[in-house]
This record gives structure tokens, C-alpha cells and sequence, in this order.
């Protein structure tokens, strides 16, 4: 039978291109819209963007429609951090129990995948170099413009998903339009630029591949994942200015040389010639982008279009996968009733939006501030400890956000309900000496059992 069900994608990213999958799975013929030339065409060098860290939620979406696989060929696990002080000593903190780990991915690859993922599992047609002018979102239809032949047309589709990132053209030239549409865009006060430290002579990792490097320094932070050649993608977060260390200060090979050999002395003698790259990527801005509602019409916004946030979680492109999985769920729930799918889409996934957000940016002063503490690196000693003795019971905030799929919102909520009982317990005199005690687990035991956790 001929496939009357249509579906129109605006954005072949991470995000647009899992979603076809699931369309093709329910039926649909899918066609996706790209701005940019085909990624696959182009040779991908690592270190072009942020490489991301795919954890349970991310894995859950792409193995729910079996493409998994395909990107367990390209990504690294990594089971622990391991902070760099100014000395060079490196602390080593495992993430979840053993061998739980998150997975490095360049970007650039798992797109490539990604786009092959949605031709070959999802019969998606791809046009490149095509944009999206605005939506009819009642009526379904994308005005777009061919940008090799500078050709304006338009086409309709039963619905369409604007999975086209955080500056949207969907959602700024058609939702923005909307009355009663809310949206704020907020740059925190640092950027990022990233560094390329390559394998070393024999084509070797400098440093452990099988964990995420960071080098927390207070206000600032620089980390470091691993990729498949032996290199490894390292991002410097900072203030743009205002600070004793800004990228404004940082405008001159000397100035450089001299930060590096001063704050990160160890990274300085793995890369002398840092001064040479530091050109090599563009210092890039961090914003978090909120609005609603997410749909109007035939139309919905997913991935960092309806929630962008900033990386310090981890959980950008596994919340937009989780996006994939949720809509999943409720078109089997509506029996595919697009205004009744749309309407619980909007108005229950905003609140996991909102929350990751909120997260991230908390993980943000945890990473760069806490992580080399000594009473934080306590205080997960205890979490680790007690989770192990009641698992029922207790799963550290990083655990749910990253090991499980409990709503964002929720671990967000029960994050905050464990952080009040452990500021009270890290309070109790010569908790240094009896963290492991009996009577501090009986005393947890006690005070989370008022709490009806999630786990």
C-alpha cells in the first residue's frame, strides 16, 4: 500500500535524524530539510565542536529502534574523571558503580552516522542546502528557499518537527510570531574555545582515554575527551572578561604561553605549542533557551530548538534523543492523535527542559569549583557507600541524571531532597574520621526512608 502518512523534518542534526527513524518505524514517509552542505562529504577532523558524552537516556532512544550499534562503533567509554591540581597530581573519581561509564563521540561523527542511520533505517529523504523561511503551522506547510538555485517553494506534510537548534528558524520566524509565546535566551558570562592535544609521536594517547580530564581551577575549568585516533578534544570554559583569567586577556602568543604555563603546567609540557593552535577554533558563546510552548498547529519543537542548554552535564544531545523516545510513547498512547501526542509533549517535557537546565549550570560551579574539594570528594564517598548498602534507597544525583531514565525533573527535585540530608550529615563534628561508620549509614538509612525516592 502506498505510504500516505507524511513527515516533514527541518535540521538532518543529531536529533532530526533519530526522530526520522522512529517516524519510518510508525510508517510515516519522512523528508528532512538541511541548511548545511552534507557533513559526510567533508572531511571530519576531531576537535571540531565540543565532543559529547552519550549516557543511558541517549542509548535507551537509539537502541529502542536498533541503531545503537551504529554508534558504539565510534564512542570511548569513560568511567571516571580524573582532575588535574596545579602540581600535575591526578585524582581519579569513578562515576557510577563499575563499569557503568559515559561514552565519548565527536560530534562530527555521530552525525555522519546519524544521517546514514535515517537513509538506510529510516528511508528518509535528506535535501541539503535548503532553508527553512517559515512554517504555516496550522496548515503544515515549510516555506523554504533552495540555496544552490536560490529557488523559493513550499511544501505541506500531516505534521512537521523543527529539530533545526538553538537559534531555530521554525521557531523564531513562525512560533515567535505567536501571541502568548514565551522565550528568553540567556549567555552565561563565559565562552569556550577548543584545543586539539594530539596523539604523541607514536600515535599514542598523552593521557587516559577511558575518563573524562578535567583541570578545575575556580572560575574557570578545562577538560578533555578522548577520540578514536590517539588525540584528545580539550574545551577551555572562562570568563569572556572581567576577570584576573579572560579570554580578553589572552591576545598575544606570550599572554598565552604564559596562562598555560602558569595554570595548567602539566597540559603545558603535554602541548609546548598550544600558542601555535590556540587560533585554530573560533572562541564560541554558551546560552540556555527556554520557551513555550513547545507546539502550535502541526508543528513541535525538539532538541535544543525547545530546551538548549549549556554542556556541563553532559545531557544536550541525550535529552533530545530522550525527546525522540518520549513522543514515542505518547503517539503509541494517543494511537498517533497528533493535537492530543503534541499538547502532553508540550506541557510535560518543558518541566525535564527546565530542569536539565537548571542542572546543568549547577553542575557547571560543581566541576569547576567543587570536584578537587576535599570535603566534596568526601561527601560522594559517603553517597557511593550508602547507595551500595541501599540502593533502594539512595542513587547519587549524577547516577539518575546519567545511569537512569528518571524524569530530569524528578532527579532534579530528589537531587536537592539528598543534597539538605548530606549538608546535615557532612555538618556532624569528626565526620572526616567516621564517615564509614555504622551509625552515619544507620543515620542516613533514617533520614531517607521519610523520602520516597526514585531509583
Amino acid at each position: 500500500m502506498e505510504n500516505d502518512k507524511s513527515a516533514i523534518i527541518i535540521g538532518a542534526g543529531l536529533v532530526g535524524s533519530l526522530w526520522a527513524v522512529y517516524l519510518a518505524k510508525a510508517g510515516y514517509k519522512v523528508t528532512i530539510y538541511e541548511r548545511r552542505p552534507d557533513i559526510r562529504l567533508a572531511e571530519i577532523s576531531a576537535g571540531k565542536s565540543i565532543n559529547l558524552a552519550l549516557s543511558v537516556r541517549g542509548w535507551t532512544a537509539l537502541d529502542a529502534v536498533g541503531v545503537g550499534d551504529e554508534v558504539r562503533k565510534i564512542a570511548i567509554p569513560m568511567y571516571g574523571r580524573v582532575m588535574h591540581d596545579l602540581e600535575g597530581n591526578l585524582n581519579y573519581q569513578q562515576y557510577g558503580k563499575d563499569g557503568e561509564a559515559i561514552f565519548s563521540v565527536s560530534r562530527g561523527k555521530v552525525n555522519a552516522t546519524m544521517m546514514d542511520v535515517a537513509e538506510k533505517h529510516g528511508g528518509a529523504t535528506i535535501h541539503y542546502q535548503h532553508t527553512c523561511e517559515k512554517v504555516d503551522l496550522e496548515k503544515g506547510i515549510v516555506y523554504l528557499t533552495n540555496n544552490k538555485t536560490n529557488e523559493s517553494f513550499s511544501v505541506q506534510s500531516d505534521v512537521v518537527f523543527a529539530a533545526d537548534g538553538a537559534f531555530s528558524n521554525v521557531r523564531y520566524n513562525s512560533m515567535q510570531k505567536m501571541q502568548r509565546f514565551t522565550y528568553s535566551q540567556n549567555f552565561i558570562a563565559d565562552g569556550y574555545r577548543e584545543i586539539l592535544l594530539p596523539a604523541d609521536e607514536s600515535g599514542n594517547y598523552r593521557m587516559d582515554k577511558n575518563a573524562l580530564h578535567i583541570w578545575p581551577r575556580g572560575r574557570f575549568m578545562l577538560i578533555a575527551l578522548a577520540n578514536e585516533d590517539g588525540s584528545f578534544t580539550c574545551t577551555l570554559f572562562m570568563p569572556h572578561e572581567g576577570d584576573k583569567y579572560a579570554f580578553d586577556k589572552l591576545n598575544s602568543r606570550e599572554a598565552v604561553n604564559a596562562f598555560f604555563m602558569e595554570v595548567f603546567p602539566d597540559f603545558y609540557t603535554m602541548m609546548p605549542n598550544i600558542a601555535d593552535a590556540w587560533e585554530d577554533h573560533p572562541l564560541s558563546n554558551l546560552a540556555i533557551i527556554r520557551c513555550q510552548p513547545w507546539h502550535k498547529g502541526k508543528v513541535a519543537l525538539m532538541g535544543d530548538a525547545a530546551h538548549a542548554t549549556v554542556p556541563f552535564y553532559g545531557q544536550g544531545m541525550n535529552a533530545g534523543f530522550e525527546d525522540c523516545s518520549v513522543l514515542w510513547g505518547l503517539m503509541q498512547k494517543h494511537n498517533e492523535n497528533w493535537p492530543e501526542v503534541f499538547e502532553e509533549y508540550s506541557r510535560t517535557r518543558k518541566a525535564d527542559g527546565d530542569a536539565l537546565q537548571d542542572l546543568s549550570l549547577d553542575n557547571y560551579f560543581v566541576m569547576r569549583d567543587f570536584v578537587g574539594d576535599p570535603s566534596f570528594i568526601l561527601r560522594k564517598k559517603i553517597e557511593a557507600k550508602f547507595s551500595a548498602l541501599y540502593p533502594k534507597q539512595w542513587m547519587p544525583l549524577y547516577s539518575q541524571v546519567t545511569f537512569s531514565n528518571i524524569r530530569y525533573s524528578v532527579a532534579y527535585q530528589q537531587g536537592n531532597i539528598q543534597n539538605g540530608i548530606m549538608d546535615e550529615i557532612m555538618a556532624i563534628p569528626g565526620i572526616e574520621n567516621d564517615w564509614d561508620s555504622p551509625q552515619i549509614m544507620d543515620l542516613l538509612e533514617e533520614k531517607s526512608k521519610k523520602f520516597n525516592f526514585i531509583v
